[in-house]
């Protein structure tokens, strides 16, 4: 009776874990497949924000296809996994809140995938592995030596025929289709594996570096007894548990360069038989050929969580020394010293009240600044300038500093378009005008008038206008040239041609403004 009650209670417990929580869910398919859709095999996190919207997109679609899934936006509902530890947030490098997968999550996410598959059956493959591995593990962990001689000895004679088999050119027997299928199956499953375990290790440091910092703030045990205890936990989760000890059999593959070329080698030419296009999809051809890849990312999320625990404990360490001790010390240093004195004042019977804690002071404002007799001191008075300081401009003067002067540049068109032999172009016109209208702002008023009267710029339909040099003078006497949309003027005994619709007006002309 007894035994099957212990029996009941250990079932009960793997019930109560998350893995089979997620499981049983009425609504389990749907959950299941957001995270299968939201994460990749890597486990890579996602930024929370990104994550509530492809929940809700999801679950929209799920449900626009006649599915049940389950109520509350995308934020609620990833909060709601978090109770149910199959999601936990934490900061990336840069900061940023992002969501992983817990190991439980990724656990049922496995089971899930291997039911999807084909299950395999019992056959030769599988048979042949189980004699293997236990050959293998027997010689490896067999006490006896001679035993151990024996077995390696067996083995090494029987590669040695078969090697000399092959070199005399014996016939090469090519696996079979089901045989194959059995080997990518069980690969596949010892790979899909792996993150969840590096995840359990992962989420026990994390497990870890909470408790250290609980007993730290708690300062119920010496800092230097909860540093010991860490290491030792460290070193039991390496050696002692299942996702340690593959921790460190991961570790050990990635410092030695010849493993992993062979890893990479063999699984290449695994997945170049010529059967394997037959038995795996594009899906699972990827899944191995990224299986170092998927080891060095579960590697470095767990050594990132045991630099966490590291930086805590080295944080804890130099805060307390530099700080706390010393305060710490200072004071009691002090006590005893008032202690003293008190002693040597009173008799050896005398008694003093001390409170437990010290009097809190009760001051309702503290001044943060005192008074600066130069915050009053008046600004200096405004000086009011004396009439001769004032620049005296003649009107001339004024006038070379402003706009164009339309007045005279219409007189002098006009008298050009009068002449007998009048300038071709507006540029030839405007090197004839004495300095004073020959300022730059004086080519706006030019345009001006053309514009006026209807004139356009030479262009073809395919080309810019051609330009022509403008030499200007200021009223300082410095000179400028700009160059400008070339404008002949209309011969007076011509009639005048109508405007091409296609010709920018000059007006248009924005890009020549220039301020003098």
């Amino acid at each position: 009776m007894d035994q099957i009650a212990d029996e009941l209670a250990r079932v009960k417990g793997a019930f109560a874990q998350p893995t089979l929580t997620l499981l049983h869910q009425r609504q389990a398919p749907v959950i299941i497949t957001v995270f299968r859709s939201a994460f990749d095999r890597s486990n890579k996190p996602v930024p929370t924000g990104r994550l509530h919207t492809q929940v809700e997109t999801h679950l929209a679609q799920l449900q626009a296809s006649g599915e049940e899934v389950p109520a509350g936006t995308g934020r609620e509902l990833c909060h709601r996994w978090m109770r149910g530890q199959w999601l936990v947030r934490s900061l990336d490098e840069t900061g940023q809140e992002v969501y992983t997968l817990t190991s439980h999550a990724q656990q049922a996410l496995e089971l899930v995938k291997s039911l999807a598959r084909d299950r395999a059956t019992l056959s030769e493959h599988r048979v042949a592995t189980i004699v293997s591995t236990v050959r293998r593990f027997n010689a490896e962990a067999n006490p006896d030596r001679s035993a151990r001689v024996e077995i390696l000895t067996a083995e090494i004679a029987r590669l040695q025929g078969e090697r000399d088999r092959l070199l005399d050119g014996a016939e090469l027997v090519d696996a079979t289709e089901d045989y194959m299928v059995d080997g990518f199956t069980e690969l596949m499953s010892l790979v899909s594996a792996l993150p969840s375990d590096f995840a359990r290790v992962e989420e026990r440091y994390a497990q870890i570096r909470a408790e250290i910092l609980t007993a730290f703030r708690a300062e119920d045990r010496p800092a230097g007894e909860v540093i010991d205890e860490y290491l030792a936990r460290a070193d039991a989760l390496m050696t002692s548990t299942q996702e340690g000890r593959a921790f460190e059999g991961a570790f050990a593959l990635l410092r030695d360069d010849a493993l992993v070329t062979g890893l990479r080698q063999d699984l290449n030419a695994l997945l170049e038989h010529p059967l394997s296009d037959r038995i795996l999809g594009d899906a699972d051809r990827a899944e191995l050929r990224g299986t170092v890849r998927l080891v060095r990312d579960g590697l470095e999320r767990v050594l990132a969580q045991r630099s966490k625990v590291t930086a805590t404990l080295r944080e804890y360490i130099v805060w307390r020394d530099a700080a706390r001790d010393r305060e710490l010390e200072q004071t009691l240093r002090q006590l005893e010293s008032e202690l003293m004195s008190w002693m040597a004042r009173t008799g050896p019977r005398a008694t003093h009240d001390v409170p437990l804690l010290p009097g809190r002071a009760g001051i309702e404002h503290l001044r943060e600044r005192f008074y600066d007799p130069a915050d009053d001191v008046l600004p200096e008075r405004i000086r009011l300038a004396d009439a001769g300081e004032a620049p005296v401009l003649s009107l001339d003067e004024l006038r070379a500093q402003g706009g164009p002067q339309i007045g005279e540049l219409r007189e002098r068109l006009d008298d050009a378009l009068g002449a007998l032999i009048p300038p071709a172009t507006l540029g030839e016109l405007f090197a004839e005008l004495e300095p004073s209208l020959r300022r730059p702002v004086e080519i706006f008023g030019l345009l001006h008038l053309a514009a006026d009267r209807g004139w356009r710029a030479d262009e073809g339909r395919d080309a810019p206008p051609e330009a022509e040099s403008y030499g200007t003078i200021r009223p300082d006497g410095t000179t400028r040239a700009f160059a400008v949309p070339r404008l002949a003027l209309p011969d007076p005994d011509l009639p005048d041609l109508p405007d091409l619709p296609d010709g920018p007006a000059l007006s248009d002309l924005s890009d020549l403004e220039e301020r003098s």
